[in-house]
C-alpha cells in the first residue's frame, strides 16, 4: 500500500492564522464604516444648521425698512430661538439673530448652536465665538 507523502487540506495553524487575517480586516471595515456614520451624522447637522440660518435671511430680507428697524431694535433673548424641526418634543437647533442698523444699512448675523449650547446666555454665546462654535454662522448686509 502507498501513502502519498503529502496530505490534502490545511493544517489547524493555517486556518488560525487565516482566521485571525480575515477577521483583523473585517475589524477594520467596520471602523472605517462607523467614521464614515460619524462623518455623516456632523454633515447632516451642519447642513441643517445652515439652512436654518439661510431661511432666516431669507426671511429677514422679505422685511422693508420699517420691519427691519423694529426687528433689530428687540432685545436679543427675543431674537434666540430653539428649534425642534422634526417636532419629537426634543428641540435639536438653537438659532440667534443678531442685527445692527448702520447708516442704513442693517448688518445681520445669524448663529446657530447645537443642543449643547441651549442653557447659556445668548449675549455670551455671541461675545465667546472661539469659544462656544456655532454650527453654522451666516453674516449678511441688508439694505432699504
Amino acid at each position: 500500500m502507498n501513502k502519498k507523502k503529502h496530505a490534502r487540506g490545511f493544517s489547524l495553524i493555517e486556518v488560525l492564522v487565516g482566521l485571525f487575517l480575515v477577521a483583523v480586516a473585517v475589524l477594520g471595515l467596520a471602523e472605517l464604516f462607523l467614521a464614515a456614520v460619524a462623518n455623516n451624522l456632523k454633515a447632516d447637522r451642519v447642513a441643517n444648521a445652515t439652512f436654518l440660518a439661510q431661511q432666516q435671511i431669507d426671511w429677514l430680507r422679505g422685511f422693508t425698512a420699517d420691519e427691519l428697524m423694529a426687528y433689530a431694535g428687540t432685545t436679543i433673548e427675543s431674537r434666540d430661538e430653539v428649534l425642534d424641526l422634526n417636532v419629537d418634543g426634543t428641540n435639536d437647533y438653537r438659532r440667534i439673530t443678531d442685527i445692527r442698523m448702520d447708516q442704513g444699512t442693517f448688518q445681520v448675523r445669524i448663529s446657530v448652536y447645537s443642543p449643547e449650547k441651549f442653557g447659556i446666555n445668548p449675549s455670551v454665546l455671541l461675545a465667546n465665538p472661539d469659544l462656544h462654535p456655532p454650527r453654522a454662522l451666516i453674516t449678511t448686509i441688508i439694505t432699504r
